[in-house]
């Protein structure tokens, strides 16, 4: 596809926009809806202390280069 125009300007772009059949107006932005709805019974929280991961056995340096 190679750009053949660039309308910039408002007027002409309504009126081609009509010709074809579009609308020459934007939409309307709707509003923000709201958070989803929990209605639902997801359970007991998970107990996250279960799920942290193990002191390592060994020290780790973290300053040394190699």
């Amino acid at each position: 596809m190679r750009i053949i125009a660039f309308v910039t300007e408002a007027a002409p772009v309504q009126r081609i926009l009509a010709h074809i059949g579009e609308p020459n107006e934007p939409p309307p932005i709707a509003p923000a809806r709201g958070p989803p709805g929990w209605d639902d019974d997801v359970g007991p929280m998970p107990d996250w202390d279960l799920l942290k991961q193990p002191e390592p056995d060994v020290e780790f340096d973290q300053r040394v280069s190699w």
